[in-house]
């Protein structure tokens, strides 16, 4: 039993379980939207999304374990730390990889299966090469973001060419830069060490900090053109979708003043979620109400 334990721990660890889960709900919120409702269809396309999103976790890990050695913070993953063989990822990752996209086939239509095996084609073959080439490879990476809801609302009944749809994507597709130079920010000479570019290398910090509230105002008035867009009915979730709006580019308009010497990004990266999160949880259950 202990013996098990260690492995569901070690597993979740190289499923990166905590990104997944939040990879899932987007999928439930494109879901949710297209459908109005949430029934027994939508299981079969979120464990199917889920299951394909650990294992493009897990090859990337496979992936980067060169440079992951390199870094402070993930030193200790399973390869770096030789908990694991890299064959035994290799495999691992290939198994939930071909599992979740034919459950995803399964459980809605080949386009939605499509769509979801793209998501891993874009971040394991593009993003992940892209990274060690130019600091700005986020931009093209955060494509990665907009894929799930696209994929739960085709799952729903939805059309790839609803206008709606293009919202939804673009929106998840904006707040994800913003959230990964954060990041990049916090480990930024982590990242440097290891040889991937670096945005602190290429960017002083008061122009860092310019163009990480000018991604983050794109994100916020993203949120303005969702309501606008009728993606929410209920007038309480309109609201709530605006404030939040207006309250992440207030506390992100402090990066402007000069007397906040010191970037605390991981701090804004925390409020940049915090507001994400509240309009995914608004898609799922404003349609339902």
């Amino acid at each position: 039993m202990k013996k098990l334990r260690s492995f569901l721990a070690l597993l979740a660890e190289l499923n990166k379980v905590r990104i997944t889960i939040v990879v899932t709900l987007t999928t439930l919120a494109g879901y949710t939207l297209a459908a109005k409702t949430i029934d027994t269809h939508v299981l079969l396309p979120l464990l199917g999304i889920f299951i394909l999103a650990c294992g493009s976790a897990a090859f990337n890990q496979f992936q980067e374990q060169d440079r992951d050695i390199l870094m402070e913070r993930t030193k200790n993953r399973p390869l770096p730390s030789g908990r694991i063989k890299p064959v035994w990822v290799v495999v691992i990752a290939f198994i939930e990889i071909v599992l979740g996209t034919w459950i995803v086939f399964v459980g809605s239509n080949i386009e939605a299966a499509i769509l979801a095996f793209l998501a891993f084609v874009w971040y394991n073959l593009i993003y992940t090469p892209l990274k060690r080439v130019t600091a700005f490879a986020v931009i093209p990476g955060s494509v990665i973001g907009a894929i799930p809801p696209v994929v739960g609302w085709v799952a729903g009944g939805g059309k790839l060419t609803d206008p709606g749809l293009f919202i939804i994507a673009f929106f998840f597709f904006i707040s994800q830069v913003p959230h990964f130079w954060l990041l990049m920010l916090k480990y930024g000479q982590e990242y440097v060490n290891a040889g991937f570019p670096s945005i602190t290398t290429t960017m002083n910090t008061v122009q860092i900090k310019r163009v990480t509230f000018v991604w983050t105002v794109a994100t916020a008035l993203n949120a303005f053109l969702l309501v606008e867009a009728g993606l929410f009915q209920i007038t309480f979730f309109k609201i709530l979708v605006l404030l939040a709006a207006a309250w992440l580019v207030f506390i992100f308009s402090r990066l402007l003043r000069k007397k906040e010497q010191e970037l605390r990004p991981f701090h804004y990266f925390m409020r940049l979620n915090y507001f994400v999160l509240v309009v995914i949880i608004s898609m799922i259950i404003d349609p339902l109400l």
